[in-house]
């Protein structure tokens, strides 16, 4: 989907300008005296309180939303990106956003939402695929588009949303002091000893970042093959033989042909990946529960057997999993 063209009339709260001006100045007084307390005072080089540019691209959950978010968009607009591991469309979206976040210099921040551990916020902001990205500027919620879109697309609504800022609430960004990566000290890290398949594991996912999922696949089976437990590599399998099957479909025949075969099991365990893949859970979990209902035999036991490896992607502690598997055993049993 294309972005949308973002209209901003009626978005003004006079409440929400009042409590972002306050935020801001509590903000700036509490800027101002960690410098004080830091000695920091005139000279050249960056202002006090300047921040490294990936300082602002966070992971945010539900727990510090508030804090991470609402509050700091009284000081630069918020770019939220509505993501999951196994979205694959996500990880062609999300590095353009945090390169093009970066770029603007102060004038944007980034918070990445990871839906699977934030179904909460999923649900507020009333999501039904991903990607998905938002803005939020001065504790006002704007859409902004769904799904991939092209580069010049994302800057031209990115440059939108941060005049919309200025123009109608006096957000001006963030002071960034590029050189301040480079300049802060390393933490010293302690040395986590490694795992005897952290290597299999990091060849899976990079043959994965690589596009490489029948490597990938193999990665993991590997690892399965010396300790059938070990639950990262079975929820990699599950994930990558997810993105291998729905890799060469085309979306609109298998659609059409689940649509024109409603009892056709092979036509909706297609139309179930696609489903997954595109963000649409609770409909590919429907869709494999109703085609259990009305198939027999070996052919059930095909979409059962597709339906709890669609679970295993998802994960066996998330609602949708569980509301799925209590729908299933009403249908079997």
């Amino acid at each position: 989907m294309q972005p949308r063209n973002m209209s901003m009339s009626g978005v003004v709260d006079l409440a929400a300008v009042k409590a972002a001006g306050e935020a801001k100045a509590k903000a700036e007084r509490a800027r101002a005296e960690a410098a004080r307390q830091a000695g920091q005072g005139g000279g050249s080089g960056p202002a006090a309180g300047a921040v490294p540019p990936s300082a602002l691209v966070i992971d945010v959950d539900e727990a510090g939303f508030e804090r991470d978010v609402i509050q700091l968009s009284a000081e630069v607009p918020v770019v939220l990106d509505f993501w999951a591991e196994w979205c694959e469309p996500c990880k062609q979206l999300s590095p353009l956003l945090e390169r093009l976040t970066v770029q603007a210099n102060g004038r944007l921040a980034l918070a990445k939402v990871d839906v699977d551990a934030n179904q909460m916020l999923m649900q507020q902001f009333g999501i039904q695929g991903i990607p998905a990205v938002f803005a939020v500027v001065a504790g006002q919620v704007l859409p902004l588009f769904q799904g991939v879109a092209p580069e010049q697309q994302i800057r031209e609504t990115l440059a939108q949303l941060v005049q919309v800022a200025e123009e109608r609430f006096g957000i001006i960004g963030i002071e960034v002091d590029p050189n301040a990566e480079a300049a802060a000290p390393a933490e010293a890290a302690t040395e986590v000893p490694a795992g005897p398949h952290d290597a299999l594991l990091e060849a899976a996912v990079l043959a994965l970042d690589a596009g490489d999922l029948g490597g990938a696949v193999q990665a993991y089976k590997n690892v399965l093959a010396d300790d059938p437990a070990n639950s990262e590599a079975k929820l990699g399998l599950a994930q990558a033989e997810l993105l291998a099957r729905v890799q060469h479909m085309n979306p609109q025949a298998v659609r059409a042909a689940a649509a024109e075969n409603p009892r056709d099991p092979a036509a909706q365990i297609a139309a179930a990946d696609l489903d997954l893949v595109g963000g649409h859970v609770e409909d590919a979990f429907g869709r494999l529960v109703d085609t259990v209902r009305v198939t027999f035999g070996e052919e059930r036991d095909a979409v059962r057997l597709r339906l709890l490896e669609l679970f295993e992607v998802i994960g066996a502690d998330d609602p949708r999993v569980t509301a799925a598997r209590t729908a299933l055993a009403r249908v079997l049993f």
